[in-house]
């Protein structure tokens, strides 16, 4: 089940988030984790939720959950017409539930 678009985005209004987001942007250095990943420095201006908050609200404030993306790997990561993760974006996710030992969602096990 998943939360109302508008519940879950007035939640990047909040004091609580932007100073969230801050602390993010800090720990990765303001570098782009994704890019760093391929060996590319980039700025990060975004933070992502890994597991998307709309459907994974109880993961909405781990910072394991959190990661300073680039606006072109933000975007790289989500479909914006259906507001459901890329190939990049599961891959992300998956990567990240191994680490935590979270058990893929069943939506993303395919």
């Amino acid at each position: 089940m998943s939360l109302p678009r508008g519940v879950y985005m007035d939640l990047y209004e909040t004091k609580r988030w932007k100073r969230k987001r801050e602390l993010i942007l800090r720990r990765d250095g303001y570098q782009c984790q994704l890019s760093k990943r391929y060996g590319k420095l980039r700025s990060a201006d975004t933070v992502h939720h890994i597991f998307p908050l709309e459907y994974f609200p109880e993961y909405a404030w781990k910072d394991w959950n959190l990661i300073s993306l680039s606006k072109a790997a933000h975007n790289a990561c989500h479909d914006r017409d259906t507001h459901e993760l890329s190939q990049i974006g599961v891959e992300l996710l998956k990567r990240t539930a191994r680490k935590q030992g979270i058990e893929l969602p069943s939506r993303y096990k395919s």
